[in-house]
């Protein structure tokens, strides 16, 4: 059964194009290509390396080049090509007729692929297809015959099954429709953060590359039970928990992870969510420690700049627990979120961050005054409460911003 399965498993053969402008990071851009087939469902066939000295317009590789790989392919029926970068939709058109008219698909189309299948939310799904139709949009025009040639499978899952061969005044009505809900949630969205900071939480975001341990991190620290998978893009929509470090609140809220040459449409799509969660007090940038960390965390900050991103942050190098003596970055934090290790070391430096930000002290409410007390008190978390003969001595948190009404009561300050 299991083996009748696998068979109707869609098979992927990867064309990696070797560039100058991709020559130090070709072999890493092949092993992502693999990791985002596994991601979407399909069974990887093989990878065929293809120098690239000058990048054709036509056919990106060039006529005699596509011939050779032609020959390599042959004997290879029934498998869809993955060119791992961005293709024109003449290019794609131009490929796939040089290669026997197979299925051709390139590193945009995969990754548009993988976020139907994981989008989870309303707006999540409003996001993948806004970025697909405008993916889509473009190649159109005099690709009626060549879209019909796609069939199902990667690279046509969710409104790319319905939406290719709509004319194109209708997309662009979609997309107007699509982008007026998207400003909506938007406008709901900035409301709460406004209401957050207002009531004084402290958010903190999980961003970083993709499967790199932040859902597993985020169960940890908040008790959660958030969906982890060892794939790309597991974890699309943000979500959000709170959780406490000595009786201090915050909220810590998940993202999408990035990828190096993640598709502009895709920022473009996701980019009020990703304002949203980033629009925070402090970013934890979460680095897999076994893997290239120096590229992941270039291409995490790269990201984050492109969205004018200005918030503090730490590094955070997951997955170190058999790594004894690895040179992360300096100042980063060293922990295992799958084994509970360093999460403690994690929470003394997050509270460190903000010890500007609560107030940990010993108050005395005496009896007489517990009525006016009673009516800030929400303001605080309380951790202890003694009951004397005059009054009553509380250990608490308050946030900084609330200290002045806490001042007649406050008997001790407390180091965090």
């Amino acid at each position: 059964m299991i083996n009748n399965i696998q068979k109707e498993l869609e098979k992927i053969y990867i064309i990696q194009p070797i560039t100058e402008q991709n020559a130090s990071k070709y072999r890493v851009l092949q092993e992502e290509a693999v990791s985002l087939i596994e991601s979407a469902g399909a069974v990887y066939a093989g990878t065929i390396y293809q120098n690239v000295r000058e990048i054709n317009p036509a056919t990106f590789v060039g006529e005699g080049k596509l011939r050779e790989l032609n020959e390599r392919l042959e004997g290879l029926d029934g498998i869809t090509i993955l060119f791992n970068g961005e293709l024109s939709p003449s290019q794609t058109l131009n490929i796939s007729a040089a290669l026997d008219n197979r299925k051709v698909i390139d590193r945009t189309t995969l990754i548009l692929d993988i976020f139907a299948k994981n989008a989870q939310s309303s707006e999540g799904k409003l996001q993948v297809e806004l970025a697909q139709l405008k993916y889509i949009y473009p190649r159109l025009k005099g690709k009626g015959e060549a879209l019909s040639r796609l069939g199902g499978g990667v690279g046509t899952r969710g409104p790319g099954e319905t939406q290719l061969e709509t004319d194109r005044r209708y997309i662009r009505g979609r997309l107007k429709y699509l982008e007026d809900k998207l400003k909506e949630t938007e406008k709901r969205r900035s409301l709460q953060t406004k209401r957050r900071k207002k009531n004084a939480v402290k958010t903190i975001a999980l961003v970083g590359y993709t499967n790199t341990g932040k859902s597993t991190l985020m169960n940890l620290l908040t008790g959660s039970n958030v969906y982890v998978k060892n794939e790309l893009f597991a974890t699309l929509d943000p979500t959000a928990r709170t959780f406490s470090i000595d009786d201090a609140e915050f909220l810590l809220v998940d993202t999408v992870g990035f990828l190096q040459d993640l598709p502009h449409n895709l920022i473009e799509a996701f980019k009020s969510t990703l304002e949203s969660a980033l629009n925070c007090d402090l970013a934890l940038i979460v680095c897999d420690a076994t893997g290239e960390y120096d590229m992941q965390l270039k291409t995490t900050l790269d990201t984050l700049q492109e969205m004018n991103f200005s918030s503090p942050y730490l590094v955070v190098m997951n997955k170190s627990e058999n790594l004894s003596d690895a040179s992360f970055p300096y100042g980063s934090i060293a922990i295992s979120a799958k084994e509970n290790l360093g999460i403690e070391c994690l929470k003394r430096e997050i509270l460190k961050r903000f010890s500007q930000d609560f107030l940990f002290c010993e108050l005395f409410v005496p009896y007489t005054r517990l009525n006016d007390y009673g009516k800030i008190k929400s303001l605080l978390t309380e951790k202890t409460v003694e009951y004397t003969d005059d009054g009553q001595t509380i250990q608490a948190v308050i946030p900084a911003m609330y200290a002045e009404k806490f001042s007649p009561y406050i008997a001790k300050r407390n180091g965090v």
